[in-house]
């Protein structure tokens, strides 16, 4: 969708002077001058977008990579050597990453790129611009963005080194993880008093108060496993904080899909902090990050239906395990999902696709393998290694194609020129309020407002679903609403690893290693950074 932030030639001058003064030792005054400062709010608002390109950069492809196909929720095997990418998807499968994993790396670059970021603005634009409430809103929101990337990373990589100082180049040792938490936790308090309590087009794609009471519910709902301290009575408390600003409500069954369509954005009741894409915008200015949902999930036969300029791969698709969660017929979220014999979207039309009896089945045996062969395109749930185990290999025929069930959650789309899609991501949705104050509660929370945990999940489920409420619900009950609600929305490793999940088996992993919740810290980060440590494990 839109990107919030206009890129003008203010904008560009500024990203340009913040992106020029990366390397730059020298005090920052020495290369700026004051009338290419802000003058006014809607000023001070575009002079802030860097930050916010740089979390958008690599948040729906690498971030995403680590946070799903680490996890039952999705697969991305090879098919005739295609997609195999120097084993990068075979180890996140396998959970065999090693400290020189490709996408372990550049994940780190890419958080350590947006705190680098958000600190030179901070300085930049904190020395420069007169005191003013727009102002103080204005730094609490980039220290907001700063504060989600030490979230993603102290997720992912446990104990990280903190530094938020611009021009500070010294080598900073891994802080341990509960001192990480911690800071976020003040830095995102410190905030809040600052951030705005306004949601809908004025502040979307930005962060507002509600984004810091959810970022904290988050945290404290995951206490235990960061830091080794239960925090659920304050998870409750943080949940209620964005519940009771009236602002969020659940989408009905009706707008559900449409929740993340191409044309998504601030209209969404349930969008409290989402980030957005357009690939117009991004072909100026470089920064729309890479939103290729529909290059990895439509299947390349159905280029036409969803009307394409591209032809997708489809390399990846979920497991059976994962699935096994969308057991409900009357559930309207079953509609994200490719499977079974495809039709064009007059529903009564066939896919299909004409190849040879050998294109269809490699492994065909018979004289006629050159023979024309048309068949209707039928996705089937299992992920089969036909062609090699060791390489990851499906093989290269309509079969492996056709291997697994596709998400189409984030809808192709048809509108775009280049494989990036104008679907904006929610990284906070009001739902997730909801099932984080059910689980809290469940595990031990103080209950609020005479809401109770099966209260609350039947809250969502009656706007998912037309089967009966539940009567009593579990954490497992809890876990496959999670499932079923935020599937392809990076949460699923981090509900894996709080279920205590991850270890489980699925697909063709069998590593039960607890050391696995944590990635290591990559080899190229040593060179940039001498004090850091490995992680346990590596």
């Amino acid at each position: 969708m839109k990107n919030i932030l206009t890129t003008g030639a203010f904008l560009w001058l500024i990203t340009f002077l913040i992106t020029a003064c990366h390397d730059v030792t020298v005090p920052v005054n020495t290369e700026l001058t004051p009338d290419i400062f802000p003058q006014n709010s809607s000023q001070f608002i575009q002079a802030s977008g860097p930050p916010y390109a740089a979390l958008r950069g690599n948040f729906s492809l690498d971030y995403w990579f680590m946070q799903s196909l680490s996890t039952d929720e999705a697969i991305l095997p090879a098919r005739g050597g295609n997609w195999y990418d120097n084993q990068g998807y075979l180890m996140l499968h396998y959970h065999s990453w090693t400290k020189d994993h490709g996408t372990t790396n550049s994940t780190w670059s890419w958080l350590s790129s947006v705190i680098g970021t958000s600190n030179q603005a901070l300085s930049i634009l904190g020395q420069t611009i007169p005191a003013s409430t727009a102002k103080s809103t204005n730094l609490a929101e980039l220290k907001m963005v700063r504060a989600l990337a030490y979230f993603m990373m102290m997720d992912l990589y446990g104990n990280v080194p903190i530094d938020t100082t611009y021009g500070d180049f010294s080598p900073h040792p891994k802080v341990e993880r509960a001192q990480v938490f911690s800071f976020i936790e003040k830095e995102v308090k410190n905030a809040l008093p600052y951030l705005s309590r306004v949601s809908g087009q004025a502040t979307y794609g930005r962060a507002n108060k509600f984004t810091g009471f959810a970022l904290l519910a988050k945290m404290y709902l995951n206490a235990e496993y960061y830091t080794g301290t239960q925090r659920y009575s304050d998870a409750v408390v943080a949940c209620d904080s964005v519940i009771n600003s009236g602002l969020y409500a659940i989408e009905p069954r009706s707008s559900y899909l449409q929740m993340f369509y191409p044309n998504n954005g601030p209209q969404m009741k349930e969008f409290i902090f989402a980030i957005p894409y357009d690939p117009a915008a991004g072909a100026m200015s470089g920064t729309n990050g890479m939103m290729y949902h529909a290059r990895y999930d439509v299947p390349r036969s159905e280029t036409k239906k969803f009307n394409l300029p591209f032809t997708p791969s489809a390399p990846r698709s979920t497991l059976p395990e994962f699935y096994v969660n969308f057991n409900d017929q009357n559930d309207v979220r079953n509609g994200q999902w490719l499977k079974g014999l495809q039709y064009m979207n007059d529903g009564v039309t066939p896919v299909t696709v004409t190849t040879t009896k050998k294109g269809y089945d490699q492994f065909y045996t018979g004289s006629d393998g050159g023979t024309a062969y048309t068949y209707q395109v039928n996705l089937t749930p299992d992920i089969i290694l036909r062609q090699d185990v060791a390489t990851f290999d499906l093989g290269n025929d309509e079969i492996a194609w056709n291997m697994g069930y596709r998400n189409v959650k984030f809808y192709p789309d048809a509108s775009s020129t280049s494989r990036n899609q104008n679907n904006d991501v929610p990284l906070f949705r009001y739902s997730d309020i909801i099932l984080m104050k059910a689980e809290a509660i469940l595990r031990g929370g103080a209950a609020t407002q005479g809401q109770t945990a099966v209260s609350l999940v039947n809250q969502l489920r009656s706007n998912r679903t037309t089967s009966a409420a539940l009567s009593s619900v579990t954490l497992d009950d809890v876990y496959a609403e999670r499932c079923r609600e935020f599937a392809w929305e990076t949460w699923h490793r981090n509900d894996m690893i709080r279920f205590g999940k991850y270890e489980g088996k699925w697909g063709f992993k069998t590593n039960a290693d607890v050391t696995r919740r944590i990635f290591p810290i990559p080899t190229n980060a040593f060179t940039v950074n001498p004090a850091l440590t490995q992680n346990p494990g590596y």
